[in-house]
């Protein structure tokens, strides 16, 4: 294995998004990361997408490139090998990332006590401990009510998990800011994180909790429009939907010059008042923009005007969906050297992403299979647990620990 983080050992316990997120981007680049999962598979086993005969591409998709070992932590004997493969040696071991931290022998002081130096990111969904998802946090903070069509009164959940991607990569920053001090002073320790509260620190960040308590604001929904910019949604002639921004005063220059519509935005400031060359104007005076442009892409087809947008750097794109991204944007495709077909047994081949760093000095590491259930148990045991091969042999007859077969895969 090569990467610029070859030679990092990583133990993961984890399961829906955020750690196994964090643990493949660490796998991705060069770290050895090894994760927990219970003989009978944990619960992404199954988790969909999945395909006609059940085997789950989440799964496949969240680890890429790490090693198994499948151990029924629920029984004694299994969570002190646990134990031991999280605090084995190694100066670039001892590194553990979880958000199924378990009460009793996954708490960070009794895992210390094994190794001083452990150091440890352990995700929660709330500051008191309770579970939480982003189905449950955005909710919670507000954003269903200012997503959606202009003038609704449904609050909308969007599907994409933000707080759990972001999460995913704080918990790689908190474990490599971690690991950096330990290198520096010699000590590891516990970063703390919860889904909760990374949400409402970008809540306040973005400037909406004091939106609301100095100006007593609240936003509202306003569609495909960029708050406090420019930014919509148009029909063309050919019958395809595009969006086009203009953010900045280049943005908004390159649009109106390539559409020609210098002339009758001119009138739309002197009618209103508003100086369109900043964004307050554009957004203050967005319903009016939009009735300049929407026939101007009504007459048109996407291909009459696509090469020259691009060509002039208008900030646009064409809404499609998953399956014709896939399809019709050459950024997911071979020719994006992110990506690679990939084979992974038990499901077949398809395109696969990397990681989307490129470190200089480093080549680009291809993608690599997400392992089988218990796929590297027995090298696990032997090289990082350092148990004996009577005693592997033991576990493996007694049902504490198994094997990869290819007829399951894991998760977790």
């Amino acid at each position: 294995m090569s990467g610029i983080l070859s030679g990092m050992r990583v133990v993961e316990s984890s399961a829906f998004v955020a750690v196994p997120l964090a643990g493949m981007t660490l796998a991705q680049m060069g770290a050895d990361v090894i994760r927990f999962d219970l003989p009978a598979g944990g619960m992404d086993a199954k988790r969909w997408p999945v395909t006609r005969d059940g085997q789950s591409l989440f799964w496949a998709g969240m680890n890429k490139g790490k090693r198994s070992v499948a151990i029924d932590v629920k029984s004694p004997r299994g969570r002190e090998i646990a134990q031991e493969i999280i605090t084995a040696p190694g100066e670039d071991a001892g590194l553990f990332i979880t958000n199924l931290a378990a009460p009793g022998w996954t708490d960070y002081e009794i895992l210390k006590a094994r190794r001083e130096d452990l150091c440890m990111v352990s995700l929660k969904g709330d500051r008191h401990g309770r579970p939480a998802v982003d189905y449950t946090v955005n909710p919670a903070v507000g954003f269903p009510h200012a997503t959606g069509p202009a003038g609704s009164a449904e609050p909308v959940c969007h599907v994409l998990p933000a707080w759990d991607c972001i999460a995913g990569n704080m918990v790689v920053s908190g474990l490599l800011t971690a690991e950096r001090e330990r290198l520096r002073k010699g000590h590891g320790q516990c970063v703390d994180l919860n889904l909760k509260d990374i949400a409402v620190a970008m809540l306040g960040n973005l400037g909406i909790i004091a939106e609301v308590s100095i100006n007593g604001d609240r936003r509202e929904k306003h569609g495909n429009a960029l708050f406090g910019g420019y930014a919509q949604d148009f029909v063309t002639a050919c019958g395809a939907r595009v969006m086009v921004v203009a953010l900045t005063l280049r943005q908004w220059a390159n649009l109106i010059r390539v559409t020609g519509t210098r002339d009758a935005m001119e009138q739309v400031s002197r009618r209103t008042g508003l100086d369109l060359a900043t964004e307050a104007g554009r957004w203050n005076a967005r319903d009016e923009i939009t009735a300049v442009l929407a026939p101007w892409f009504a007459a048109r087809g996407v291909s009459a005007f696509a090469t020259e947008f691009s060509r002039s750097g208008v900030t646009w794109s064409v809404f499609r969906s998953f399956a014709e991204a896939l399809g019709e944007d050459p950024d997911l495709s071979h020719e994006n050297p992110m990506f690679t077909h990939l084979h992974q047994p038990g499901i077949g081949k398809y395109l696969t992403p990397g990681s989307p760093y490129a470190f200089g000095g480093h080549g680009r590491e291809e993608p690599r299979p997400a392992p089988a259930l218990g796929q590297h148990t027995e090298e696990i045991l032997a090289e990082v647990a350092r148990l004996p091969d009577c005693e592997i042999a033991s576990l493996f007859d007694d049902g504490i620990v198994a094997s990869g077969r290819d007829d399951v895969r894991l998760a977790s």
